[in-house]
């Protein structure tokens, strides 16, 4: 996956996290929208953890390239 995508997946990701976690923490959310809002903060942790896994790897290849 192409570098900057992975970045930005990552800053956007951890962005909407702390977003969610700020409205919630404020009780901004209706009842209705949990799971939604739930499922979104989900996904938003599975990409950093899949952009961080690409950036290890990215490093460990640059590594071996040594």
């Amino acid at each position: 996956m192409n570098e900057r995508v992975v970045n930005l997946a990552n800053r956007v990701s951890r962005s909407t996290v702390a977003v969610i976690d700020a409205i919630t923490q404020r009780g901004g959310f209706k009842g209705e929208e949990l799971s939604t809002i739930g499922q979104l903060r989900d996904q938003c942790i599975e990409l950093m953890k899949l952009a961080e896994a690409a950036e290890e790897e990215a490093a460990a290849q640059e590594e071996a390239a040594e």
